[in-house]
C-alpha cells in the first residue's frame, strides 16, 4: 500500500498558477517507477474526474481535454513525489484535487476511471476566483 499526501492547494485568481505536490511513502516500489500515478479532481456536486496520468518512468502522459495545454504532470521518482503544475487557471478548475497510485507501469486506456487506482490521498483544495 502507498500512503499519499497532497499539498500546494490554495486560492488564486483566474489566470494564475499553482503547483500541487503529492508525496508518496510506504510501498518502496514506487521509487522504482513501477506504478502509474494520476491526478483527479472533484468539484462540489460533481463526480471525481481524471485530470492527468503519468506512467512509471514519466515517458508517457495523458491529460483530460479540459486541462490540456494548461496543466503539466511530472514525477520525481528519487523524491517519491508527483507534481501538477497548473497554469492559466480558470474558475471551473475549482475543486479538491487528489493524487492516486495505479496498478501498472503504464497508464491504461481507462486511466480516467477511478477503479484503475489502488491508493488515494486526502486531497487538497484549489479555489480559483474571477
Amino acid at each position: 500500500q502507498v500512503q499519499l499526501k497532497e499539498s500546494g492547494g490554495g486560492s488564486v485568481q483566474a489566470g494564475g498558477s499553482l503547483r500541487l505536490s503529492c508525496a508518496a511513502s510506504g510501498r518502496t516500489s514506487y521509487s522504482d517507477g513501477l506504478y502509474d500515478m494520476a491526478w483527479f479532481r472533484q468539484a462540489p456536486g460533481k463526480e471525481r474526474e481524471g485530470v492527468s496520468c503519468i506512467n512509471g518512468s514519466g515517458s508517457t502522459i495523458y491529460y483530460s481535454d479540459s486541462v490540456k495545454g494548461r496543466f503539466t504532470i511530472s514525477r520525481d521518482n528519487h523524491k517519491n513525489t508527483l507534481y501538477l503544475q497548473m497554469n492559466s487557471l480558470k474558475v471551473e478548475d475549482t475543486a479538491t484535487y487528489y493524487c492516486a497510485a495505479g496498478k501498472y507501469s503504464y497508464c491504461p486506456g481507462s486511466w480516467s476511471n477511478m477503479n484503475e487506482y489502488n491508493d488515494w490521498g486526502q486531497g487538497t483544495q484549489v479555489t480559483v476566483s474571477s
